[in-house]
């Protein structure tokens, strides 16, 4: 199984008295698919800007494999093999769903490779393959701009893909998805799971039971509960602050 392990452990993040993470703890083996909960504040979104190197912690130990990515900035962090999919699409809207793939494609970036630039054979192969692995081949030569909501979001996760990496951070990916297209994410995320980790920050909790993984919540800045989706849904604590039942 390829990739490394994800390690948090004692971090925390204050933020002009505020304590965004308070002694956050995490592991996340290579391969595996984990489920974020909690409530809004809760951190979810400060552990992965933490975890790409775009906010330092104060305190803690942040580390992919044997590397510190405390003592990393963004660039090198994405370098790495962690990449991050934000709730918003940012496909490229003018552009086809192939070309959007194209410009993902982990290649040489520097002027000259740019500008002699001819998409050779085993590249082309990789975004067949991934347009196959997200559902969109039949879309593959129409403008990213006319995609559904969903499909922008398969588009992006594709992107990622492209860059064949470790760790993919996915925040929210569900939100203002139809039934069909929420179902046709959950079964895309379990098939990556596996050969990339997958960390899914979600609040559909039907859509976190389709993903089948481990669930961490979050409370103020730290681990409420962790175990399978009926476990924390059946944890008072999380009944309390979270599913407010």
């Amino acid at each position: 199984m390829k990739g490394r392990r994800l390690y948090l452990d004692g971090v925390s993040v204050v933020f002009d008295g505020f304590r965004a993470l308070n002694n956050l703890a995490l592991l996340v083996e290579p391969g595996e698919m984990r489920a974020v909960i909690g409530p809004n504040g809760a951190g979810k979104t400060t552990m992965m800007d933490v975890i790409t190197g775009k906010t330092r912690p104060t305190a803690g130990i942040v580390t992919f494999g044997d590397l510190d990515l405390t003592r990393m900035d963004e660039a090198s962090i994405a370098n790495l093999g962690i990449g991050r999919k934000f709730q918003k699409p940012t496909v490229f809207d003018a552009l086809t769903v192939f070309e959007n793939l194209e410009l993902a494609l982990k290649a040489p970036r520097g002027p000259i490779p740019c500008l002699r630039w001819i998409l050779p054979d085993p590249g082309r192969a990789r975004i067949e393959e991934v347009m196959t692995e997200i559902g969109l081949t039949e879309r593959a030569y129409d403008r990213a701009g006319i995609l559904s909501h969903g499909q922008k979001q398969w588009l992006e996760i594709g992107m990622l893909l492209m860059q064949d990496p470790d760790l993919m951070l996915v925040d929210v990916p569900v939100a203002g998805m139809t039934d069909a297209e929420t179902e046709h994410t959950a079964k895309l995320l379990a098939r990556i799971a596996g050969r990339h980790s997958v960390v899914v920050v979600e609040h559909d909790l039907e859509f976190v039971r389709a993903l089948g993984c481990k669930v961490t919540v979050l409370h103020e800045g730290t681990v409420l509960s962790e175990g399978s989706i009926d476990h924390v849904q059946n944890d008072p604590r999380v009944v309390e602050v979270y599913l407010g039942r």
